[in-house]
């Protein structure tokens, strides 16, 4: 059979045992129950083609009336049980089909949810989004293609040609000789399609980042009247993906010809030399009549296992990137004996850190630091000077490069990645909301949190006032990445976020640097609130945010050049100094960080 080439394709193959072993042998036991199902459908369809035979010579021929109403009930019994048989396949493969599909999109989920910062950063959601949805929808479609090919279609085709050969096993060679033929061109098709269907998937998946990108900016495009320029884009990608799919069903029907072809030259041989056989009196017309019918009816399963090649590498294609994420394995993950941390002081020391990225840049240089418990430090310098990838080094979204991080003289690294990070309160420029209630969005980490607890985070945020005013408070629905409020709004929700969680060490990540002087002054007011009593870190852009922090870094191009407090860092008139100059003139702009 044209599916048989799977099984000498070495690549199809090993991916075919992967998904077996790991997804689909768990569930064998309904395969069999839905194999047991199709067999009996199977048998079926050729017991009725068998049937033929005596309703042909038995009673039309031989005039038998009361064998027709035997054969009449026969023949209503085989369809009830054929209808039985083929609703106990189609549940058993639903269920199969649906459970391995919803488990690789889980087993896919979990492993972006885990994976590393550095993954998401080199990646766009996009990509992400159409590895769990396009290619696991072509696996499902794979899926239900080559459990009902391989099972029903082998099945059906096993007991008609069986059929065949016990009427006459001459007539039945002389028919099939010419399918051997078809296994050249078919084994051509599948490798095309494959080809094809992961340019498809490739191009879907730079229109699903085009979409999700304008989709999200749509204020940005329309205030820069950008309509026409990105209709154009997304109607070239359009039009890219429309060629791909048009030459995928191209090649995709290519077997049609060729299976018509020669489905026409053996059903002709059939005629001539079983009608001939008939008429020579040597077969009755029955037997011939059976045979035919047997022929026929082998003929649109034996079509669809020719598709099944082309439909399998489509899946198989989707299949080998899945797989491909999944086997990318996070760099930054507990090391065996790590151990939970209870931060007790909150005192935070960096040990000559440095770091650098994948691409080789360098962000840091050799950094070293300590930081009191209950302390209020800033980080202050030119952009790109590696302020916030410092910030990052903490929580260990990177790991370092070489050096150390400390944690009341605990190393970071030998602590759980779940421990650290429990102890540590982020709040950033970029206010991340989901589409959910404003109660979820606090509550976001502590989901175990009360109500009180969350409306004393709130107020404490200065965000209860707002919140009360809106038509259903704190069940309100504050929209994709919170469209629904202002900006200062959303930055005082991810502070109350930050409130409840009340973890001992806070990262401030220019927190107040996109909002408007009036949002500014609440927003810091929370912030101050929010600061107290906690060891915090703040990498600033407006400086006069960070003139009451207990000391003061300036980090440039990946190394400390001066340190101290506000006052202390005027006299000494280098590139604090400056800086400062440069912010608070009256005609200067703000300075980018």
């Amino acid at each position: 059979m044209k599916f048989l080439n799977l099984f000498s394709d070495k690549a199809s193959l090993t991916l075919i045992n992967r998904l077996w072993h790991e997804h689909i042998k768990s569930y064998q036991w309904y395969i069999w129950g839905g194999l047991f199902c199709m067999a009996i459908s199977a048998l079926t369809t050729a017991t009725l083609a068998k049937m033929l035979q005596p309703l042909f010579d038995d009673v039309f021929v031989a005039k038998n009336e009361g064998m027709l109403f035997q054969v009449a009930g026969f023949v209503l019994g085989i369809f009830i049980l054929k209808g039985v048989s083929s609703f106990g396949e189609s549940v058993s493969l639903i269920y199969v089909g649906q459970k391995i599909i919803g488990d690789i999109q889980k087993r896919l989920f979990d492993h972006f949810i885990h994976a590393d910062l550095a993954y998401f950063h080199a990646r766009s959601s996009g990509e992400l989004v159409s590895r769990v949805t396009n290619d696991v929808n072509l696996m499902r479609n794979a899926v239900t293609t080559a459990l009902t090919g391989i099972g029903k279609d082998v099945l059906s085709l096993f007991f008609l040609i069986g059929l065949m050969f016990y009427q006459d096993w001459l007539l039945a060679s002389l028919a099939f000789f010419v399918f051997p033929v078809a296994l050249f061109p078919i084994v051509k098709i599948g490798k095309k399609m494959r080809k094809v269907s992961s340019n498809t998937q490739e191009e879907m998946g730079i229109f699903t980042i085009l979409l999700h990108q304008v989709f999200q900016g749509m204020r940005i495009v329309k205030s820069y009247a950008m309509e026409n320029y990105e209709q154009k884009r997304a109607h070239r990608l359009i039009n890219i993906l429309s060629r791909l799919n048009v030459k995928g069903g191209r090649v995709r029907a290519a077997s049609h010809p060729i299976m018509e072809t020669l489905g026409g030259i053996a059903i002709v041989i059939v005629i001539l030399y079983g009608g001939t056989q008939v008429i020579a009196g040597n077969r009755t017309t029955g037997t011939f009549i059976s045979f035919i019918t047997a022929l026929l009816l082998a003929y649109e399963p034996l079509k669809r296992l020719a598709h099944l090649n082309a439909n399998l590498q489509e899946g198989l294609a989707a299949a080998w990137r899945i797989f491909k994420a999944i086997d990318l394995k996070p760099n930054i993950v507990d090391s065996p004996l790590a151990t939970s941390l209870k931060v007790k002081r909150g005192e935070i020391s960096l040990k000559t850190v440095r770091f650098s990225y994948p691409n080789g840049k360098k962000a840091l240089t050799g950094i070293s630091m300590d930081i009191p418990s209950g302390q209020r430090i800033a980080l202050v310098g030119p952009s790109g000077s590696g302020k916030s990838t410092l910030l990052n080094l903490i929580p260990r979204f990177y790991d370092v490069t070489s050096g150390s991080i400390l944690i009341d003289d605990i190393n970071i690294r030998d602590v759980t990645l779940s421990s650290l990070r429990s102890q540590v309160a982020l709040v950033s420029q970029e206010v991340i909301l989901f589409d959910d209630t404003i109660r979820a969005n606090i509550a976001y980490g502590r989901w175990e949190a009360s109500e009180e607890e969350i409306i004393e985070a709130a107020k404490a945020a200065a965000a209860h006032e707002f919140i009360k005013d809106l038509p259903e408070g704190y069940n309100t629905f504050v929209g994709e990445q919170g469209i629904r409020l202002s900006g200062g709004q959303r930055q005082r929700l991810s502070i109350a976020r930050a409130m409840l969680k009340n973890a001992p060490i806070l990262l401030l990540d220019e927190a107040t640097s996109s909002l408007d002087t009036e949002s500014e002054k609440q927003v810091q007011t929370a912030l101050n609130h929010l600061m107290e009593g906690r060891t915090t870190v703040v990498v600033a852009h407006r400086l006069s945010t960070v003139i009451d922090a207990d000391k003061i870094y300036v980090i440039e191009e990946g190394t400390v050049t001066e340190e101290g407090s506000h006052k202390e860092l005027l006299k000494n008139n280098k590139t604090y100094a400056r800086l400062v100059d440069l912010q608070f003139s009256s005609d200067a702009m703000p300075l980018a960080s």
